[in-house]
């Protein structure tokens, strides 16, 4: 059985990947930072699964739960780096500490869980990374000039590692959603979901098991030839 960690597991997109990959057959490890309940829960419905609290920003805990796993269930096979976070805000209002923040949790973590996934992918000579970043990294956000940084620079780091892993046999892709039906969407009143509806070329917002379905594939055989590739999940947005 293959073992597959997820971050940022406990709800919206990171939910709906573990329970797409249990039902895959994968072995699946929900890693939560402050969502603990929702995380049991999740552990608690799906088949082999096992939920881990994980802070992204902490590369020693990083590294000693990927250590852990490995010892007890073996390789990591599957990365999903899904933990991240939004914030809305005019450019001149964002802080040295929300840009330092954004950075470290959406760009930082997903550098951390790499470099200690990698040792045992690189040793088995196989391994998927699939990195969740957003069409704001891809287009940019209007007030979002933190988060779509950070998400530009997750698009980076995905296709710079591809290169450098793909000899030894480990893909590095990313799946980039648009507007997707999530609790990071609970800021935007009716009226503003309405109006990007109307922007969106298939006249509705995505759900988080369109963009797990997305992850799965890049997860599974049947994209072993692919690497280094942005996957939009946006319903023709962009």
């Amino acid at each position: 059985m293959k073992n597959a960690v997820i971050t940022g597991a406990a709800g919206g997109i990171g939910a709906a990947v573990a329970e797409k990959l249990s039902s895959d057959g994968f072995r699946v490890f929900v890693c939560y930072n402050t969502s603990k309940e929702r995380a049991l829960h999740l552990g608690a419905e799906l088949l082999c699964c096992h939920a881990a609290h994980l802070d992204v920003t902490n590369p020693r805990e990083i590294e000693a739960l990927f250590a852990r796993i490995e010892r007890e269930y073996g390789a990591i096979d599957v990365l999903v780096n899904n933990a991240g976070i939004a914030q809305q805000k005019l450019f001149t209002d964002i802080t040295d500490e929300d840009w330092e923040k954004m950075i470290a949790v959406n760009l930082s973590g997903v550098f951390y869980c790499c470099r200690a996934a990698l040792g045992s992918m690189i040793r088995q000579k196989y391994g998927r990374i699939i990195n969740i970043s957003s069409m704001w990294g891809q287009s940019g956000g209007s007030c979002e000039v933190h988060y779509s940084a950070a998400k530009a620079g997750v698009i980076g780091l995905t296709k710079a590692l591809a290169k450098e892993t793909a000899l030894s046999g480990v893909t590095v892709n990313c799946v980039s959603p648009g507007v997707i039906d999530t609790p990071m969407m609970s800021p935007f009143s009716a009226a503003d979901i309405d109006a990007l509806c109307e922007e969106i070329p298939m006249g509705r917002l995505g759900t988080p098991a369109e963009t797990a379905a997305a992850v799965a594939f890049l997860a599974s055989e049947t994209a072993s030839y692919v690497t280094g590739q942005v996957l939009g999940v946006n319903g023709g947005l962009l």
